[in-house]
Parts: C-alpha cells; structure tokens; sequence
C-alpha cells in the first residue's frame, strides 16, 4: 500500500500501515461511505460532523453550533459540547482524539457508553471525513486546556504554517508516536471541539462544492428538532458576499420543536390544531457484543425507543411528511413511517367504522391515501444504535420501531378522539369527514378514469360543444389554447393552424379554485370543461400521461383583467393539474402590446412592427427618429385580442416560427404553495399587507 502523505518512503513505518490500513479503503471506495463524490457527498461529510456537535446537544451538552465556510474552500465546525476526549484509549494506545479521527467503527456511538441516541450506528463520520480531506485541523478545549492535532488525508502529523494555515504547507507525519499537542489554555467549565478540513480534490468531482440553500435548510430543519439549539452558518465565499461585501450569516433557533416545525411546512390552511402525539416502547434486540478477549458475543439487550409526533390536517389534498431517527432525516422512510401509516390507517378504518351512518359510507374502505391528504406531519424516534440500510441513513431497518409507533399513534389517537373538549370533539368530526370526502372524492375520480378514455373530435361526444378541436392525433405535437371569451375565440379560429391546434373559450374570470372546494370546483361549468377537455383527470388522480393536448396556452388579455383571468387559470392548474405544470407544457401567450407602422415613400408597401412592452415601443421610436423614418401617429396599443384581425393574431401570437410563449414553471413547490395561498387564499390580512408593501406605484409602470 503506497504512502499517502509527503513523507520519504524509508520512513513509511508499521505505524502508517496500522493508522491508514482502513482509511485506504474509504479513499478507494469513498461511494461506499459517502454515496457519491459529487456536491452531495461533499456536503455528507459536512453533515458526518455537524451531527457529531449535533448529538452532543441531544444530549444535553451544549447549546451552540457555528459552521464557517472559509474563502479557501475549507469548512469550520464550532460547538460548545464536552470536547472529544483527549485522555489515551487504553486498547490502542492513542488519544481519543486520534482514536475518533482515524479509526472506523470507534467513538462514542459505537458501544454505546457515552450517547443514549445518536445519528447512527456505524461510528465512522468522523474519520471518514479526515480520509477524504486534504488537511484536517481539530481543536479541543477540555479540562482547562486546548489541545491540537492535524492529518493529512487520514494520516496524524503536523504541517509548517507560515501564516494561514493551508494544505500545501510542509507536512511532517509522525513516525514513532503520535503528539497531541497543548496549544493553549481555557477558562474554567468552558468545552467544545472545532473542526476544520480542506476537501480533497484528487477525490470529489470538478465543480463540486457546498451549497448554502441546502446547507440552510438543514441547519433549520435540525434547529426545529432541537429545541434551544442555536445554529450559525456564516458563508465568507467571495461569491456569497452582500451587496455591501459582507459574508452572508443567518442563525437558526426555535423553541417550539416539532410543533412550530410542522406549521412551518404545512401548505394549506388548518383544519385542526396541530396535535402532538408521544410516547415510547421496549423491544429486545440481540447484538454482537466484542468481550475484554476480543471475542465477538451475541448478547439480548434491552431497547427503548422514545415516539415523538406532531401533525395536523389541512384543506388541500397534499401529503407533507419527514421523519426522523436521532433527528438524522430518513427521507426514503423505514420501519418509523411504515408503523406511522399503518396505526393511522388502521385507527381511522375504526372510527369510520363506528361512525358509518353519519357519515353515509356505504361498503366503500378508506384507503392510506384518503387518510393521508392533507396532512402534514413530522415524526421523531430515538433508540440507541438504530439499523440503517446504508452508510448514508435514508431508511430505518430496526424491524421492532414499527410495531411501538403503531402502538403509540394508536393510543394517543384513542385519547384525541375520546377526548370531552369541545374543540377535541368539533376537530376529530372534521377529520373523519375529510377522510371520507377524499375517499369519494377517489372512488369519482376512479370512475370517471375508467370511462374517459382520450378519443379524438370524431368519436368523444361528451367533450364541450364550445370546444374547437384539432385533427391530429399526436398528443406531442398539439396544442389546446385557453382564450378568453368568444370574440377573441371568432379571431382565433381563423387564425389557428386547425391540424394542431385546439381552441377552448372560457367566458370570463373562472372559479377561484384556492378558497373554492373541491365539491365547488368541480360543478364550476368553466372548471369542468377545461378538466374534461385535457382528460387526465384532477387531483390525486390527475394522469400526465392521459393528457389530449402536448401544450396548454393560456390566451387572455394584454390588460389586468387578463392577467387575472391567467393567475386564476394558473391557480388551477397548479392546485388540480400541478403535474402539467411540472412537466413544463403550461404556457402564456405573449400577445404584443403596440403595432408601430413604418411609412415608406413611393411604390414600397409600408412595415409593421410590433413591440411587446413599453420600452421596447421607446427603442423602437428612437430609432426610426434617427434613421428619419415616419411612423403613423398615434401608435395603436391593443388592449385586448379582439382588437387584432384573424392575420395579425396568426403572425404575433399562434404561429410557432413568429409567436412567443412564456413556459409556467414550478422551481420550488413549497414556495410557490404559499405564494399561491397568500394571493389567492381566504385570509385576507396577510394579502392586504403584501399588496401595501409591494404598491411603489408609479405612472410609468401603469401602462406595462
């Protein structure tokens, strides 16, 4: 195995054999450990230490964590936690902090002597990440004293700084026993570890790199599953900086946990309060257990597992779900989320059971999704040494968790609905009702599938009569335009290419579908037509696939009516047709605003021009002014399509060679959710706070 450091080959000794033997193997295989080498598995290992911090603070040590990205591309991780030890492990002869940095399976969580819960199992973050970085500084303050220790790709040494200290500085490793040197000294009680590292590049991918969004969002989410926990991330990348050339630093804290954390999430507007369902379980689990003779023993331990849950129902039909092992985020789920599901589902089938005559529910069986819509809910477990498919801990394999959070959501649940409260009361009736009107909802929607079949103009009867189809049979290559009332339909049909183009009228400014329910929606004649039209159904149960049309444009007004007759469309499209959305086949047509006529002397016919904002018509002028050309005056402005005839709507808005379209895009779903809830929704405080701040109303924007 050939050195790893700078260090001659005649002093390679056993000791760098016994330090790196099983660190070369994660350099060799770093996907193993890290899942991939890309900005993901860069940011794995920034997460491999901030959890280490972070579990300190589940433990009760500790309140702040700081995370620095450095200019020089290194990352710096603070924490005010107990510090890693530094006192010499007796079975290896080294000190903690060395134990911790370069050997696998080895540290607190491993054994189980210093952490009740952590983030996992496997016990090897820490060195992982020293294998894979190219310079790794730590610090500890313990005991009165800092102490210090550096690596060099996994390998313990010291570097030769002048100045800051980088990884190209003169390395040195050790060769006959390892320093942990004393750098300095502490006030009393004061504790913590600071970590820093350089990434190593001849490992991760050009262009990977750490990503402040993401980084964000985590520190946030962990900030929420602690409550107390103050998270710092200062960003001092040069292309991070403010406008005034500052670092860019935000600070995450919230004392209300999981409860502020699922109102921070949910899309929708509440049915109920959010409820907060805890408990906890034993189960046996049998482990190996390695004895003082290094002998491996299967031993049957004792487990609890500590069942923390906070949820509550809304009125879209979203699921919005996250759990959590150690606060570690399992996105792919696990024997957690599946024993969640199957409490829940089972508990309401009794309720719905028991209440099946007000209810009205017939023969028909709640299904996990009628349950699941609109919930939003985050569920917490904490067990020590939890299984996990993977270095990487995005499923939970301890089989026994199932059964105990099914037993929780189950008991809690029995307490909820039997509650004598009167709010307990009203908001579990609203529930049961919900469920079984989504379930309805389903069972509609399912037949309705199985009888609407996509058929062309010829044989579907039961499409709207005010529909204009097109001939053509290939779904990528058509195009269903949505436009606005029956003068503008008259143009248009002459203007369409009628081998790919549909036409649809809507008359007016259609149901606002985000106050609306889906009941109302649905018996709304606008609504319908266009839902039938597409015949992909709606919801749940909307079907890309079943689409008729490649492309729906939305062709409505140059004025405000106009666009608002688009924001509603678009509200609901993005609320019972998101996937169109998604896919990128919504469109809005960009009809032009001006038509600008170049008068030419003599025989020569005159030019059109056609301008689609205020100062393109400006630029447009200027020029003619200095070419000394003449223009008829004044400029005809189209305040709505009807204006234009069958020729100058074909040129400017529906031939593809000439027209232009602005694609509907949906770049971050939760965002946009609750732009469209501020809008368009039923609490009207926060729109009319938002319109306020957001006026800046000038005479030149007026005629935009």
């Amino acid at each position: 195995m050939p050195p790893t450091s700078s260090a001659p080959a005649s002093d390679y000794s056993a000791r760098h054999l016994s330090v790196l033997e099983g660190l070369e193997a994660v350099r060799k295989r770093p996907g193993m450990y890290i899942g991939s080498t890309d900005s993901r598995g860069l940011m794995h290992c920034l997460w491999e230490i901030i959890d280490n911090s972070v579990d300190e603070a589940l433990g009760g040590h500790g309140d702040t964590i700081d995370v620095v990205l450095h200019a020089d591309d290194s990352v710096e991780v603070r924490d005010s936690g107990r510090g890693v030890p530094v006192d010499i492990e007796p079975k290896t002869g080294l000190s903690g902090v060395e134990v911790v940095f370069t050997k696998l399976h080895a540290g607190g969580k491993f054994g189980g002597g210093s952490y009740t819960s952590s983030g996992g199992l496997h016990g090897v973050g820490a060195s992982v990440v020293n294998a894979l970085s190219e310079r790794l500084d730590v610090e500890v303050d313990r005991g009165g004293k800092t102490y210090a220790m550096s690596f060099r790709r996994g390998e313990p040494g010291t570097f030769d700084d002048d100045g800051e200290p980088t990884p190209d500085s003169p390395f040195t490793p050790f060769v006959s026993g390892s320093v942990l040197r004393e750098v300095g000294k502490t006030k009393r009680g004061v504790t913590g570890t600071r970590v820093r590292y350089w990434a190593d590049r001849q490992i991760f991918t050009r262009g990977a790199s750490f990503q402040n969004d993401e980084l964000s969002a985590r520190a946030r989410q962990t900030a929420f599953l602690i409550p107390g926990l103050t998270l710092t991330l200062r960003d001092e990348r040069s292309g991070s900086l403010t406008d005034g050339g500052f670092p860019l630093e935000s600070t995450f804290r919230f004392d209300g946990g999981i409860s502020e954390y699922v109102e921070f999430l949910a899309p929708d507007t509440a049915v109920t309060d959010t409820w907060r369902l805890t408990g906890s379980g034993s189960y046996t689990e049998t482990v190996p257990v390695l004895t003082d003779g290094g002998a491996m023993i299967a031993t049957e331990l004792e487990r609890e597992c500590e069942v923390d849950i906070a949820l509550r129902w809304g009125g879209g039909y979203e699921t919005v779900f996250r759990s959590y092992v150690n606060i570690i985020a399992t996105p792919k789920g696990g024997s957690h989320q599946a024993g969640f599901e199957t409490g829940l589902l089972k508990f309401v089938r009794q309720q719905v059971e028991a209440n099946a005559r007000r209810l009205k529910v017939g023969n028909d069986k709640i299904e996990k999704d009628d349950v699941l819509a609109g919930l939003t809910a985050v569920l917490t477990v904490r067990l020590p040494e939890p299984q996990f498919e993977g270095q990487t801990k995005e499923i939970l394999g301890t089989p026994a968790v199932r059964a105990i959070v099914a037993n929780v959501v189950a008991t809690e649940f029995a307490k909820l609905f039997s509650s004598s409260r009167r709010e307990d009361k009203a908001q579990t009736a609203l529930v049961l009702d919900k469920v079984v009107a989504e379930m309805k909802t389903r069972i509609a929607a399912r037949a309705h599938k199985e009888t609407q079949r996509r058929k062309n103009a010829l044989e579907n009867s039961t499409l709207p009569a005010k529909l204009v189809d097109c001939r053509s049979n290939d779904v990528a290559n058509s195009e269903l335009f949505i436009v606005e009332g029956d003068s503008a339909l008259g143009t248009a049909k002459v203007a369409r290419n009628s081998e790919f183009q549909a036409l649809l009228p809507i008359r007016g400014k259609i149901l606002n579908v985000q106050k609306a329910s889906v009941s109302d929606m649905l018996s709304n004649l606008e609504c319908a037509s266009i839902i039938q039209v597409l015949g992909a159904g709606s919801g749940r149960s909307f079907d890309l696939e079943a689409a008729r049309y490649g492309k729906v444009i939305i062709m409505s007004d140059a004025d405000v009516d106009g666009a608002h007759i688009r924001t509603l469309l678009l509200t609901l499209f993005f609320r019972y047709m998101r996937p169109m959305i998604e896919a990128g086949r919504v469109f809005a047509a960009v009809p032009p605003l001006h038509r600008v006529v170049v008068m030419h002397p003599g025989s020569k016919p005159n030019e059109t021009i056609y301008t689609y904002s205020e100062k393109e018509l400006h630029g447009v002028l200027a020029g003619l002014k200095r070419t000394n050309k003449k223009f008829q005056d004044p400029i005809q402005r189209y305040k709505g399509l009807g204006e234009m005839d069958a020729e100058q709507l074909r040129t400017t808005t529906m031939e593809r060679q000439n027209r232009m379209l602005r694609r509907v895009k949906v770049d971050d779903a939760e965002n946009a959710t609750r732009v469209f809830e501020l809008l368009m929704g039923n609490d009207v405080a926060p729109r009319k706070e938002f319109i306020i701040e957001g006026a800046g109303l000038s005479r030149d924007r007026i005629d935009v």
